[in-house]
């Protein structure tokens, strides 16, 4: 992937606390926010796909949020390890 240099002005405590999190990683600052900005670009996509299906389908039941919600929070303890009884 081509590289492009350009310039954003963010908040000071901002730049300080994503220079900590990219020291944490391991990473440079440059690869930390690239990577926050395609995590966006991808919920937008989410969202853009959602609203779309719920224009044609209608919007989704209560019900039906819930079993999300349930299959979204075991699936994240399955992957972080964590008991199901805890995410209950």
């Amino acid at each position: 992937m081509a590289v492009k240099k350009v310039t954003v002005t963010l908040p000071g405590e901002l730049v300080e606390a994503l220079g900590v999190a990219a020291k944490e990683d391991g990473v440079p600052l440059s690869r930390l926010v690239a990577s926050a900005a395609e995590s966006e670009l991808r919920r937008r996509v989410g969202r853009r796909l959602v609203a779309d299906w719920q224009d044609e389908h209608g919007a989704f039941t209560l019900e039906e949020l819930a079993a999300v919600r349930a299959e979204m929070a075991a699936a994240d303890a399955e992957a972080f390890g964590v008991s199901r009884s805890a995410v209950a």
